[in-house]
């Protein structure tokens, strides 16, 4: 059981978050060997939107399998991860505020996955469309292993991690750190950020998936308005 934060010195901080990187550590590694016997199904229904892929290198087929591998180690130990998160959070706050984590632990959880599969089913059949709508009988696209299992993976998790802002937005209300008002009022600077954040976390430069990934963040940022004053009601 963790110490009370106000009698943690730095060094007990420290080994608290190693304590919980190392747990999370040893859950995804044996949710990576239960993935195992299923990557090259996973990898077939990845592959799945384009048809085939090819691999120009020896060992690229073995180097996807193995990130296949270990996301999927991720994924599957989500719950012990988020757990283990949200409890060395929890360290840093005062007793009142530590009933919340049971709240945001299982919504985090359930938000990650609603944008991975967000991002999977509507977002990458647009971007692909878009993207490939550029072949012409003299322009063939050639889509290699690595790159479009990277273009999907970024893509997906970036969705999974975006659609946690609504529940940040609500958490840092409800413990005081911003307001609804302040949200708004710094909604201008929101939106830059969010611009600048779509042109870093999407995997290919083309405005259109950054638009693609800006759009649903704008949508979040504004529902994490709406909940904010709920929490602060």
């Amino acid at each position: 059981m963790s110490a009370n934060p106000d009698e943690l010195p730095f060094g007990g901080h420290l080994d608290e978050l190693r304590s919980r990187l190392l747990k999370s550590f040893i859950a995804v590694v044996v949710a990576a060997c239960l993935f195992y016997p299923f990557v090259d199904r996973f990898l077939a229904f990845l592959i799945k939107p384009v048809g085939k892929v090819v691999f120009t290198s020896p060992a690229d087929a073995f180097v996807v399998r193995l990130m296949l591998l270990i996301c999927g180690g991720v994924v599957l130990a989500l719950p012990v991860v988020v757990y283990q998160l949200w409890q060395f959070v929890a360290a840093g706050l005062k007793d009142n505020e530590k009933k919340y984590i049971r709240f945001f632990a299982p919504a985090s959880l359930i938000l990650f996955l609603v944008g991975c599969v967000f991002g999977y089913w509507i977002i990458i059949p647009v971007g692909m469309k878009f993207l490939l709508s550029f072949a012409t009988e003299s322009i063939v696209p050639m889509i290699t292993l690595p790159n479009y299992i990277s273009f999907i993976l970024t893509l997906v998790l970036a969705f999974g991690l975006c659609f946690q802002l609504p529940l940040v937005l609500m958490f840092l209300a409800k413990i005081g750190i911003v307001t609804p008002a302040f949200l708004v009022q710094k909604r201008k600077h929101a939106i830059v950020l969010i611009l600048i954040a779509s042109a870093v976390l999407t995997p290919s430069p083309d405005a259109i998936s950054q638009i693609l990934m800006a759009g649903p963040l704008l949508v979040l940022y504004e529902l994490g308005v709406v909940a904010s004053k709920f929490m602060k009601s």
